[in-house]
């Protein structure tokens, strides 16, 4: 059997594999040999025996001498970018930067000493290019021409830290605004699912009360054809947005529809629209109707300047968008597990998908106009939140990955690990770990791409966005690679260039003017949190959990809150606080067999975890002495506008008095994860224009509003 052998272990730590961890216990836990192996061999590097580990080794040391430059190189702005060139001893080069707005500036090499070594057979002399420090953002290029062969490089000049919109920026500024799952928050004018006019309805509302953003779930697309995965966070792609979202009346080639054809749309609306008396969310039906009516609206004439609105969007877009339209259109005849089509088609730049691509042109520039739509349906709904009165306005969310057999695990290739899912280690709530099924980028890959599809799927969450959540932002440092077949404790960590990926969402938030927040929950390295702060990114801080954890585990003063961060009550993967405080949490992990513990001992501490919050309310003047639950919900709100956190979130689910959970951790189909439409408090569903008059949801928001 192999060795976790010295040598190994540095070659594991050349590719950011990690050997050993500290678990949530703070135990040194060792990682298998197995683990490390089979990791390795994802990212590509071949270390079965003695032999396999030392060419390895050698290939990682030799391989920057062997590129005349790097593939990318990603700085902050105000420093002096090191930016190596490879040469042949006793040559000559010429090099320039190419900046975004065509400026081209000649370069020197830095005056420091060269280095040389033998590669190939031949000498490889190694100076660095001065840059200066006075680049500006932006990504930019870098030319390197010697005789006739011209090397590019990108190199990406990113902010040293996001700046807070005017809004936020003052001592003491805080801004509040809604949270929402949009599937679950239907109007009666829905098709039996909340879509993007809902959302600009429900932000319009808010906006009223005080409001300066709307945070929603992530919007990825999901599968063209049934059955569709009802998690937003196992997207198909986390680049595009689900069809399922559009607002088929507002599309404008509607106006086109002649009689019979308007009496046919109009007939899969009311067909749609049954779904709404219905327990649960019925995707799969929902989406049938729609496709119908879009696939018939699709057919109608646009005006010459749709068509040229729509050309321009394509060519905007680009490959990607093709890529993804591409996979859509194979799905309606092979279905969505790519692995199982016809081995031509599973590379997407296959002569197979090539001549697929051309005989089914119309199916692909229907998916490719579903995405032109959403683009403009989700620019109005901004807009219109911005014309409101909101600062920020709409908050998108980027779920962490996306669904192993999706449109982003076929057309984006190697970037993506094969062999391996990302998850999460043993914690105390799951101490088994968690496996959430999805490839992880490949940190190797990503650099040789230049971060272009990272780039662009940023760049994409944040277009019609002002402000992005970025679920598991760890992930950016490192993440959980677990090997195909193995369980989820048996992983390892993966680590990525953390500068250049924070980077790089920094520059793209700079240019959109948004604010990110880091879902920063879990298993933390502390020095992330701080780097993640002096960068300007948001943490998120949930108030049952917000202790002294390096003291005694007692609850924080307010003022002791941290101030750049986005504070809440509850979280989708928490039940609404009605909920939380009737601990239906328990109940509902007792009755799907999830409890280690006895269910009479676990709502016991679970009780006194919550009483002494609510005793600490009851000290502050929040809540008066045998108040309700409605009551309690306003003071845990009330509580938050105490704290320096600049931003404040109020679920939806909240405003309505909702008890259900959304979402139960370290479950698939036990419970209906991700398909509970918004209810009151005594589980009826809850349409928009009833939640709107409620005054228990106007009190609750203007206790945000003038605070605690």
């Amino acid at each position: 059997m192999p060795q976790l052998t010295p040598r190994l272990t540095e070659l594991a730590d050349a590719h950011g594999v990690a050997t050993e961890f500290w678990d949530w216990q703070g135990r040194r836990v060792e990682v298998s040999v197995e683990t490390v192996l089979a990791v390795l061999t994802a990212l590509g590097v071949e270390a079965e025996g003695e032999g396999d580990v030392e060419r390895a080794l050698a290939a990682v040391d030799e391989r920057p001498w062997t590129r005349v430059l790097p593939p990318v190189v990603v700085t902050v702005e105000g420093t002096r970018p090191e930016v190596p060139v490879h040469m042949t001893e006793g040559g000559s080069f010429e090099a320039r930067v190419v900046l975004e707005d065509g400026t081209v500036t000649e370069l020197g090499a830095l005056d420091d000493e060269r280095e040389s070594r033998e590669v190939g057979g031949r000498t490889v002399a190694r100076v660095h290019l001065d840059l200066g420090t006075d680049l500006p953002l932006g990504w930019h290029t870098v030319e390197v021409r010697e005789g006739d062969a011209v090397r590019r490089m990108a190199l990406v000049v990113t902010p040293p830290v996001l700046a807070l919109p005017e809004s936020l920026a003052g001592p003491g500024a805080q801004s509040w605004g809604l949270m929402t799952q949009l599937y679950a928050m239907r109007s009666t004018e829905s098709w039996g699912i909340g879509d993007l006019a809902d959302l600009g309805d429900a932000g319009a509302w808010a906006a009223g009360m005080g409001a300066d953003f709307v945070l929603v779930n992530p919007l990825h697309a999901a599968e063209p054809v049934p059955p569709l995965e009802p998690s937003p966070y196992l997207p198909t792609s986390r680049r595009f947005v689900n069809p399922l979202y559009i607002r088929v009346e507002d599309v404008p080639e509607v106006g086109y529809l002649s009689a019979a054809e308007r009496q046919l749309v109009e007939w899969h609306s009311d067909d749609a629209k049954r779904y709404l008396s219905l327990d649960f969310i019925e995707r799969d039906a929902v989406w049938m109707a729609k496709e119908a009516a879009l696939r018939m609206i699709f057919r109608q004439r646009r005006s010459l300047r749709r068509s040229r609105a729509f050309n321009a969007f394509v060519e905007r877009e680009g490959q990607g968008l093709v890529d993804y339209a591409t996979w859509c259109a194979l799905c309606q005849f092979h279905g969505t597990w790519w692995r199982q089509w016809p081995a031509g088609l599973q590379d997407p730049r296959g002569a197979a998908v090539e001549a697929f691509r051309e005989k089914h042109a119309d199916e692909v520039e229907f998916h490719c106009w579903l995405q032109w739509i959403l683009d403009d349906q989700l620019a109005k709904v901004q807009r219109d939140l911005i014309d409101t009165g909101m600062s920020i306005g709409l908050i998108s969310d980027l779920a962490v990955g996306v669904h192993p057999d999706g449109a982003d695990a076929w057309g984006l290739g190697d970037a993506l690990a094969r062999g391996v899912t990302v998850g999460a280690p043993a914690d105390q709530y799951n101490q088994l770990g968690q496996d959430w099924s999805q490839p992880p980028w490949r940190p190797d890959q990503l650099a040789d791409l230049g971060y272009t599809p990272y780039r662009d799927m940023v760049r994409a969450a944040l277009r019609d966005s002002g402000g992005l959540r970025v679920d598991h932002v760890i992930g950016l440092f490192r993440l959980w690679w677990i090997p195909q077949g193995r369980k989820p404790f048996e992983g390892t960590y993966v680590r990525y260039d953390h500068e250049a990926m924070v980077g790089i969402l920094l520059l793209e938030a700079h240019r959109a003017g948004a604010v990110v927040i880091g879902e920063d929950l879990g298993t933390v390295e502390p020095w992330v949190r701080d780097y993640l702060r002096e960068r300007g990114v948001m943490g998120t801080s949930i108030l049952w959990f917000e202790r002294d954890w390096e003291g005694d585990g007692g609850l924080l003063d307010p003022e002791e809150w941290r101030e750049l961060c986005l504070a809440t009550v509850t979280t989708h993967d928490l039940p609404p606080t009605a909920g939380y405080l009737e601990g239906v949490h328990v109940e509902l992990r007792h009755r799907l067999g999830l409890l280690e513990r006895g269910l009479e001992e676990e709502k016991s501490e679970d009780e006194q975890s919550r009483e002494e919050v609510l005793a600490d309310l009851r000290q502050r003047g929040l809540l008066r002495p045998g108040a309700g639950v409605p009551d309690q919900v306003e003071a845990l709100h009330a509580f938050l506008t105490r704290t320096p956190a600049k931003l404040v979130g109020v679920s939806v689910s909240d405003l309505a008095g909702d008890k259900r959970v959304i979402n139960q951790p370290g479950t698939d189909e036990e419970y209906p994860n991700w398909r509970v439409p918004l209810a009151g408090p005594d589980g009826s569903a809850v349409m928009l224009e009833e939640l709107f008059t409620w005054r228990s949801a106007r009190r609750l928001a203007r206790t945000v509003t003038e605070g605690g």
